[in-house]
């Protein structure tokens, strides 16, 4: 019965398939466009920021960096450990993920779509973690360029059987805890994602699975990230 359970993920040392590559493909596009526009929702509600970016914040009141290189370091970091951990190469595609959502939130950040909705504040703030949370269990299903903490916390959920809320909620607590200490801005925007963003991408995933008939290939499937 543990025979096929996942061992923390890992490059896909197997050829995918046109017919494989196409939908998942489509998964983790549309899970980076998804991603992009509730983050652009959440910075548009102007409650506060998420854990990495109170970190980066905190960061850059001390050093002359830029958040942009504060989030690649976190990245390397987190892909560091993973590499280390599973005994694996380190895997360059979280950083397409990195690049790829960066740019479209600029893109949304200009176009402003969130202005359209004609929401402020908290109701924005929900949609904007309700779409992230949502987005990031396509990202994480696709397999492809899983991010650099989920992909820490897929392992650590692994390994120690901890649910992954509880996984990544350990990473981002770290991080939101360091930014704080360091001068980054904390509001209630940033308590509302670190809960509601962290306990949702599970139960989104079994629903995708259930309901969407979407297939696993980042929590279920060993050796799942490519």
């Amino acid at each position: 019965m543990n025979a096929h359970r996942p061992s923390g993920g890992g490059p896909n040392r197997h050829p995918l398939r046109p017919a494989e590559l196409a939908p998942r493909g489509l998964v983790y596009l549309m899970g980076c466009l998804v991603f992009s526009l509730g983050a652009h929702c959440f910075i548009r509600s102007d409650l506060g920021t998420d854990p990495l970016d109170v970190f980066s914040l905190g960061v850059l009141r001390h050093l002359p960096l830029t958040i942009g290189i504060c989030q690649a370091v976190v990245a390397i970091v987190c892909i560091a450990v993973w590499s280390a951990w599973n005994g694996k190469r380190p895997v360059v595609s979280p950083f397409v993920t990195f690049f790829l959502c960066g740019s479209l939130i600029d893109l949304f950040q200009w176009l402003r779509p969130a202005d359209w909705l004609g929401l402020r504040n908290y109701p924005l703030m929900l949609l904007g973690a309700l779409l992230c949370a949502y987005a990031s269990a396509l990202i994480i299903m696709s397999g492809f360029g899983i991010r650099a903490i989920d992909l820490l916390a897929i392992t650590m959920r692994h390994r120690w059987t901890w649910p992954f809320w509880c996984a990544k909620g350990l990473v981002e607590g770290v991080l939101l805890v360091c930014g704080w200490l360091l001068g980054g801005p904390v509001g209630i925007g940033t308590v509302a994602f670190l809960v509601f963003v962290d306990l949702l991408i599970e139960p989104f995933v079994r629903f995708n699975r259930r309901f969407l008939d979407i297939p696993d290939h980042g929590f279920a499937v060993t050796l799942a990230v490519s």
